[in-house]
């Protein structure tokens, strides 16, 4: 039998960090019985569970769209796993970020406090093209800006997690969290019985309670989840949500305002829309306060938002808190609002606005990652060590001509984990995106989060726009004590013998569920349908 893990030694693990494998090659202690568990495993075991995966994933529609063609979403069947004290430290700082650009954007769309007393520069808040003046003074539903964050991460040489990016406007990949759950606890049982591992399915449940607290006022407010279509790369994802949380998914096109309110066009005529969680672009929301020729948005929307009448999630011009340039700025930003060092630092960030980091940056080109500002997917980075000549010098003429568009951090080793490629085990760099929900009183973050593995040898280009794949990641839950032994059962009375039994009325409890229901329907049929033009509500046309 061939050893899967055959050859991982001499991988560029040694030169960085590997989450499974010490730097002796030992297996972590968080690690140590999946490594037990797949060591006795053969390729062609490993290639059964890989296929029926993407079995799974192609029956239920998990597909990502890359340069326009609809694929299964690469899921590598070796977990990552997150220890409890490391998963409490990072819960703990991701909450604390949050809070602290949640106090930010209200700050730069109200008093502007921050900009008042320099922590931030006002011309570089000004000056994004994600601060929308169109939203001053627009105190969001809730009061709320950030319903749901993306923080990612990645852990550098040391093996520390530092913060890459922060993600408030539409973060995708969630969906991906839950199905790469269900389909693993399918597909490798065997993985869940030796350890307690935190469940991910009560995503959806904080996500509705956080949109429901947000609501202008109705005490059942009418939620729908605004999609650009089905040609949008995360449309699985969009249809998820609103099918898992009980809500109508929609287009522009379904919603109409009029005087300053919000309806959806349903079967049973227009309804009352009061939260819309948006997954459309600030630039395509609202055709008259930005792209004039979008057809994805609805005309009116923000008006009827600033009227109070409806609650936008994420709110409008939460970019201006997340592009790589402020991302620099939220360690002072934590400081300053929360008078407390930030938990989680960030990656060595050069802002080459200033004369002197772009003069170092410029002199140090072919060492640096350059990244465009308003950047995402993977799209227009650099990396220096890789590019060839004629790249570098096209990247030093566009930030000679626009520094504030571009920022530049060191090369960071992100850290490996064993995958399944070609039927070996092989380490593959990864990051990391957990999700955080905020209703208004509570940062709630979903256990685990979003791993992404960059799957060609040596790539450090994670995103699954680039052709990425994803890991299940696991938070394993602390030791619980060994329950106390229960007390010696007391010894049966005896029972006086009876002749009359009298009757026990039927219960029915979770078990019976089923039953109960299965013998309302069959009541219903023999009673006959309801009444004419009776209608328990309709969907959207």
């Amino acid at each position: 039998m061939t050893d899967l893990f055959e050859g991982y030694e001499a991988a560029p693990s040694r030169r960085g960090h590997d989450e499974m494998f010490d730097r002796f090659g030992r297996p972590r202690d968080t690690y140590g019985i999946i490594h037990d568990t797949l060591q006795p495993q053969t390729t062609d075991d490993l290639q059964a569970r890989t296929e029926a995966l993407s079995r799974a994933y192609r029956d239920r529609g998990v597909t990502f769209a890359l340069s326009g063609e609809e694929r299964p979403f690469p899921l590598d069947l070796v977990p990552r796993i997150i220890g409890p004290a490391e998963w409490a430290r990072l819960e703990a700082g991701i909450v604390q970020r949050v809070q602290a650009l949640e106090m930010f954007l209200d700050d730069v769309y109200g008093e502007g406090q921050v900009l008042e007393d320099g922590v931030v520069p006002r011309r570089l808040v000004h000056s994004s093209p994600h601060f929308h003046r169109q939203v001053y003074g627009l105190r969001p539903g809730g009061g709320v800006h950030i319903h749901v964050a993306g923080i990612d991460l990645i852990r550098d040489q040391e093996g520390e997690l530092r913060v890459l990016e922060d993600n408030l406007r539409s973060p995708s990949g969630v969906s991906y969290v839950m199905e790469n759950r269900r389909v693993m606890a399918q597909v490798f049982p065997e993985l869940f019985r030796a350890q307690s591992v935190a469940p991910v399915d009560d995503y959806p449940r904080h996500l509705l309670r956080a949109l429901q607290s947000c609501a202008p006022w109705a005490r059942e407010p009418r939620i729908v989840v605004l999609t650009p279509g089905v040609h949008n790369s995360a449309y699985f994802e969009h249809a998820l949500l609103a099918r898992l949380m009980g809500v109508d998914l929609v287009e522009g096109r379904d919603i109409i305002c009029r005087d300053d309110v919000a309806y959806v066009r349903t079967t049973a005529g227009e309804e009352r829309v009061d939260v819309v969680f948006r997954r459309i672009d600030d630039d395509y929301l609202d055709p008259l306060q930005f792209r004039p020729d979008s057809i994805l948005g609805v005309a009116g929307l923000v008006h009827a938002a600033r009227a109070g009448n409806v609650s936008i999630a994420n709110a409008v011009g939460n970019g201006v808190a997340d592009d790589k340039l402020m991302y620099s700025y939220v360690p002072d930003i934590i400081e300053y609002y929360l008078g407390e060092p930030p938990i989680l630092k960030n990656v060595e960030t050069h802002r080459l606005g200033d004369p002197d980091a772009r003069s170092h940056v410029l002199s140090h080109l072919d060492e640096m990652v350059v990244k465009p500002v308003d950047g995402s997917g993977g799209y227009g980075l650099v990396f220096g060590p890789t590019a060839s000549d004629e790249e570098l010098a096209s990247c030093r003429a566009d930030i000679e001509a626009d520094p504030r568009s571009w920022i530049a951090q060191p090369v960071v080793t992100l850290s490996t984990a064993p995958t399944l490629v070609e039927g070996r085990l092989r380490p593959r760099h990864l990051d990391l995106r957990p999700f955080a929900i905020n209703d208004g009183e509570k940062v709630w973050v979903l256990p685990g989060g979003l791993t992404r593995v960059a799957l060609p040898e040596g790539s450090l280009v994670v995103n699954s726009s680039q052709g990425g794949g994803s890991k299940d990641t696991w938070v394993l839950e602390p030791a619980r004590p060994p329950a106390p032994a229960p007390p010696p059962p007391p010894a049966p009375a005896v029972e006086p013998e009876r002749h009359d039994t009298a009757p026990v009325p039927l219960q029915f409890g979770p078990a019976d569920e089923h039953e109960r229901l299965h013998q309302q329907q069959l009541q219903q049929q023999q009673e006959g349908p309801p009444w004419p033009g009776d209608s328990s509500g309709g969907g959207p046309c």
